[in-house]
């Protein structure tokens, strides 16, 4: 389990190598990940018999990062669902903080990306397991806010959300350092660009934009903090002609810009194998077209000159 962890070979001082033995039971093993503020292991319960990964963290983090750590060991441990990894164990260890969790074989979804696009129907199946697991957790009053493809594990049995570091209960107070803003830019929702209170709705946006970068092959806000943040509040997210009607109509859902408009994690499943919604023409009644025609002509014009009523439709489509 790598979180949001390159796995570029590090070479570590002697002094911040971990343990071979961690809290006389972690048999720690070789690096697999590595972080601003914090290092992933391969490592052995000894005690329970398994393999999990350890995420220890540096001695010189940041205060902010040390509550995070706090909120990390708390929220995590208080979810236990397939489709989230599990947090087993926390401790600390020589002024080290470490992390116990379920070590998750394979791929994360930036990896597999590398690849390029995803077929709309391995799409579809990754957003139904995606949104699974999100409806737990926001049963649970938990808000990820860092949904990002780095946090999304691909096991043999299912897609798995990990890295709760900055998720958020909703009836706790927000916690930022000043002028941070919790997330990633490429992900983040309106709300939290404009420096809102990030709710479930984040999620789910954060959700829709990872979706259409799978089926793109690439992100859909792209560049720095500022030009993804108004990027997101200037334009609606591209989605392509040939996406499935369900699966589009879907993402439109969950990209929208007020909180409010976008779907629960739950309804999201129910979209995506719903019927897309039918566009519907409405005929303008006769007299509201002759009324306009006369409307259009010029001061003093001949009412016999008048442009024929015209026959426009507009399309209506329910949401």
């Amino acid at each position: 389990m790598l979180g949001d962890f390159t796995t570029t070979p590090h070479r570590e001082p002697d002094d911040e190598r971990p343990p071979g033995l961690l809290a006389g039971r972690y048999e720690v093993g070789r690096l697999i990940g590595s972080g601003g503020t914090a290092r992933v292991y391969r490592a052995y319960d000894v005690r329970l018999d398994r393999e999990v990964a350890v995420k220890i963290y540096d001695r010189d983090a940041l205060p902010l990062d040390q509550r995070r750590r706090l909120r990390e060991t708390t929220i995590q441990a208080g979810i236990s669902h397939p489709g989230v990894v599990a947090l087993l164990d926390s401790g600390s260890e020589n002024g080290r903080t470490y992390l116990v969790m379920q070590l998750v074989e394979g791929e994360n979804l930036a990896e597999r990306l590398l690849g390029g696009p995803m077929p709309a129907a391995e799409v579809t199946a990754l957003a139904d397991g995606l949104a699974e697991a999100l409806a737990h957790v926001h049963a649970h009053r938990v808000v990820h806010r860092d949904l990002k493809p780095a946090n999304v594990f691909l096991s043999a049995t299912g897609p798995l959300i990990g890295d709760f570091g900055i998720a958020h209960i909703l009836d706790t107070t927000h916690i930022t350092g000043t002028g941070i803003v919790p997330g990633t830019a490429a992900y983040l929702a309106p709300e939290q660009v404009s420096g809102e209170p990030a709710g479930p709705p984040a999620d789910v946006y954060a959700l829709g934009l990872i979706l259409l970068e799978c089926l793109t092959g690439e992100r859909e806000y792209a560049g720095t903090m500022v030009e993804a943040a108004m990027a997101r509040l200037n334009r609606p997210p591209r989605i392509p002609d040939d996406v499935p009607s369900s699966l589009a109509h879907t993402l439109r859902r969950m990209t929208r810009r007020d909180p409010a408009d976008r779907p629960t994690a739950e309804e999201v499943r129910r979209l995506l194998y719903a019927p897309a919604p039918v566009t519907t023409l409405v005929r303008r009644p006769l007299w509201r077209r002759r009324l306009e025609a006369v409307e259009h002509l010029p001061a003093g014009g001949d009412v016999s000159a008048a442009p024929a009523a015209r026959a426009d439709h507009r399309s209506t489509t329910a949401a």
